[in-house]
């Protein structure tokens, strides 16, 4: 079949561009394209379901500007839909005096964002989160917490009402360009489109360079571990409570996150996995460990975050480790006030000199548009994203004219 528009991937992303596709583009004839049996199976259906405020990002980023609009957008969303969600705050906190100026940054940029934040001191902390032992804080009134995998659901339900098309069960094999779009190979067959759109997350470079595009950008699997406190120990978090993350790190550190049906869940660390996909300590797949192994950006970003990474290994395979972290945030949580719980794997485009891009990174190819870094707050500003790519891919149905390349810089 022949269709206007392909969206290669079915998470949260690539529903929410084929949904704006079809709004922008009435009439149009859209497919997506999914490899599993449903939507939301990896990034969205297993992140910490945070509605992000957006304080962590560069003023003027896509990140910056798109969470900002995406927290508007996705709660106007549910709210539509009758959704639950919850926009609880989180605070940010400070436990050793080192960790003073980095948070007094934070507080800037989230003025700079145009964040209503509030700073707090070690006892107004306490009126917030009374378990956590901190110096010094801040208040983010704006974050919230939903379900994701929900919002996935209805999105791929509207998707469907607008009379696209959405096949499961469709992996990506091959694609062919042509003058006037694409020939796509999957193993639930051979589809042709005018346009391209590629939100294919942790496979996304992939398909990128099936497409013929280069995605200036490898992906680099980090598996993200979770424990969840017992039910009886719930009431040790009130929210969402967040360290000061280490600027010269990626990553937000080990944090204690409610979610909307009531649990609270602790983490996520952040470790190599040796495989796309992979959710558990033992999962490998050799294509993939080969490739970031022989990648010189990651042998780079290794020795610059060695310390870091050993840190995180630690924390992986070592329950104590892992309790003395969150021990930082909450003295009282022990051992034994946690079990495992699910992982996920963040998709984290790395550049050949080793740096992790730190925006969203959108491609433009002949026909096409590439998704290559959306890691989050990319669920939180599905919606925005979603409405950016329709606006600037071709018009349906017989424009044809190629897009040229251009990117966002890392």
């Amino acid at each position: 079949m022949r269709y206007d528009y392909a969206v290669v991937g079915g998470g949260i992303v690539g529903l929410a561009t084929a949904h704006a596709l079809a709004e922008r583009h009435p009439g149009a004839s859209i497919v997506l394209l999914e490899k599993e049996d449903g939507p939301a199976r990896h990034q969205t259906g297993r992140n910490s379901g945070v509605i992000h405020s957006g304080i962590y990002y560069a003023p003027g980023s896509l990140k910056a500007k798109m969470c900002a609009a995406g927290v508007q957008s996705m709660m106007a969303f549910c709210d539509e839909h009758g959704l639950p969600y919850e926009q609880c705050g989180k605070v940010i906190v400070a436990t050793a005096p080192e960790e003073l100026p980095q948070l007094e940054r934070l507080y800037e940029r989230g003025l700079q964002n145009n964040l209503k934040v509030q700073k707090l001191r070690a006892e107004e902390v306490r009126e917030y989160e009374p378990h956590v032992r901190a110096l010094a804080g801040i208040r983010v009134p704006s974050t919230g917490i939903v379900s994701y995998r929900q919002v996935s659901a209805v999105l791929a339900d509207l998707v469907r009402a607008r009379g696209s098309d959405i096949r499961f069960r469709a992996r990506v094999e091959r694609l062919t360009p042509r003058a006037d779009g694409y020939d796509i190979g999957t193993t639930a067959g051979d589809f042709e489109a005018r346009v391209l759109v590629n939100c294919a997350g942790l496979h996304s470079d992939r398909v990128a360079r099936l497409a013929g595009t280069d995605p200036r950008s490898s992906i680099v699997p980090f598996r993200g571990e979770y424990y969840e406190l017992r039910p009886e120990r719930r009431g040790l978090v009130r929210g969402l409570i967040y360290p000061v993350p280490n600027p010269e790190f990626p990553f937000l550190g080990v944090h204690f996150t409610r979610m909307i049906d009531g649990s609270v869940h602790a983490g996520p660390n952040a470790v190599l996995a040796f495989r796309r996909e992979g959710y558990h300590k033992h999962d490998v797949d050799l294509r993939d460990l080969r490739e970031v192994l022989a990648n010189p950006g990651f042998r780079a970003l290794a020795r610059k975050h060695l310390r870091e990474g050993a840190m995180e290994m630690l924390r992986s395979w070592s329950k104590a480790s892992f309790v003395r972290s969150l021990q930082r945030l909450i003295p009282e949580v022990t051992a034994d006030d946690i079990v495992p719980c699910a992982a996920g794997v963040r998709a984290q485009a790395l550049t050949p000199e080793g740096k992790l891009v730190d925006d969203f990174l959108l491609i433009d190819g002949p026909n096409a548009l590439h998704v290559c870094n959306a890691p989050s707050p990319a669920a939180t500003s599905s919606l925005e994203i979603g409405r950016a790519i329709a606006a600037r891919v071709p018009a349906a149905p017989r424009r044809t004219l190629p897009l040229t390349h251009q990117g966002v810089p890392a």
